[in-house]
């Protein structure tokens, strides 16, 4: 019996187990999750796809990387035990483990260096390709905004990568699975990293790269909160010389992929805008991309805020009402206009990344707080009254006065509704299984 096989088999079928657990389980708060997204296929021209894995063609290896056995990364997570799982998704499971600080030893754990180690689950193909990316991007882009890749390993069937460990975790974690809200300038300055991170993706890398899979679950968090762009699973070289687009399979998940992407296939650096202005939203609304668990005409939250985004007088509706005021108004306001560009439905119209950032610079410091507002308290007022008469069966819309009383609407809820964890369903073509 082949014992390492034996155990690779293990720890698929532990990853299977434990990803099913993560879809149903609301309460889980995994440090890191990167998550890569399922992929489908459009009328977009296809991808040349290779017939088989030809390693020594495909996989660019820079010199900075370690290069780790699978017996040195089974020890270093402790023979993948299930309480070093930090997370799982589509691409297989990630692991918490500890090697020397400068070899590929594995040491005791909590000394040497902390590693995040990632699995790739034996899907073919399309996984293979997605980690041969993994390796090809993040080992030769070097930048703060994006997660450190230390190294890898492929030995026979077996496909492992190596990141530096993020304490803080995702996004993901801190805007929808905990119960403390992240305060506003924490809000803006991971908007404003992870901003950085695309801006030297896009116009600073030696070629331009489009990273196709901005999203919350991919931005990962240091101990200071600074945000590091991770997964690089679906990133494609951006077009260059007088083409205009890339056109490729459509691949990302849903709510987040920019609208002409996803009917025509034509990926450009403008669709990662559009991505950032989904997650620019996030964070403003403490609101999910996709949350059917929301009344009806809320379930997509761009549908939702586009009747707010363009006047300047509603916009504290698209902001989270957890922070119960602890918002720059000023800050709110420039954020909010910055999310309605990136969101424009014409690509052409929206800002470059290096634009964004330079709006995004003042905002975490900005100290202008709503709640201190007399403007803030009266909407508040309102927004007391209206959840008091809500449950009395009577809907107002909260923070509308009129004669100073608030106004009656059918259609808005009473009050927030907190948004559990649902899983958010990738992108389906309706061409999905054409060839």
């Amino acid at each position: 019996m082949d014992v390492g096989n034996s155990k690779s088999r293990v720890v698929a079928l532990f990853c299977r187990k434990a990803e099913s657990k993560s879809t149903n389980d609301t309460s889980r708060d995994q440090p890191v999750a990167p998550v890569i997204s399922s992929s489908t296929t459009s009328n977009a021209e296809p991808e040349s796809v290779p017939s088989t894995p030809k390693i020594g063609e495909e996989l660019k290896i820079s010199s900075q990387l370690r290069k780790f056995t699978y017996n040195e990364l089974k020890m270093a997570t402790r023979n993948f035990r299930p309480d070093s799982l930090l997370g799982e998704g589509g691409f297989g499971c990630v692991f918490k483990g500890w090697v020397n600080e400068t070899g590929s030893t594995p040491v005791k754990p909590g000394t040497g260096l902390t590693v995040a180690v990632k699995t790739l689950n034996h899907d073919g193909l399309q996984g293979h390709r997605e980690w041969l990316a993994e390796v090809n991007y993040l080992g030769e882009l070097i930048h703060p905004h994006l997660v450190k890749l230390i190294g890898y390993c492929i030995e026979d069937d077996q496909r492992l990568l190596v990141y530096e460990f993020m304490p803080r975790g995702s996004l993901e974690n801190h805007l929808f699975k905990r119960s403390m809200p992240l305060p506003w300038s924490i809000r803006m300055k991971i908007a404003l990293s992870a901003a950085k991170g695309l801006a030297f993706l896009h116009e600073e890398a030696e070629k331009p790269v489009i990273y196709r899979d901005f999203k919350t679950s991919n931005i990962l968090l240091d101990a200071d909160y600074n945000a590091k762009l991770s997964d690089f699973g679906l990133a494609k070289d951006g077009p260059e010389g007088d083409k205009t687009h890339v056109s490729t399979r459509v691949m990302g998940t849903y709510g987040y992929a920019a609208p002409e992407y996803v009917m025509t296939g034509h990926l450009t650096a403008k669709s990662d805008v559009y991505s950032f202005g989904v997650v620019l939203l996030e964070l403003l609304s403490g609101r999910r991309s996709m949350d059917k668990s929301r009344p009806n005409g809320e379930h997509n939250l761009v549908e939702w805020a586009r009747p707010y985004l363009g006047e300047r007088r509603r916009f504290y509706r698209l902001i989270d009402p957890r922070l119960e005021g602890r918002f720059s108004i000023k800050g709110a306001q420039q954020a909010v206009q910055l999310a309605a560009r990136c969101l424009n439905r014409e690509a052409k119209i929206r800002p470059a990344m290096s634009e964004v950032v330079e709006a995004l610079e003042p905002l975490p410091n900005l100290n202008d707080m709503a709640n201190s507002s007399s403007y803030f308290q009266a909407m508040n007022a309102a927004r007391a009254s209206a959840s008091t008469n809500g449950r009395n069966g009577v809907r107002l819309q909260p923070g509308s006065m009129k004669n100073g009383q608030p106004t009656r609407s059918p259609s808005m809820p009473s009050r927030y509704r907190g948004s559990p964890y649902h899983h958010i369903q990738p992108l389906q073509s309706p061409v999905a299984n054409k060839p």
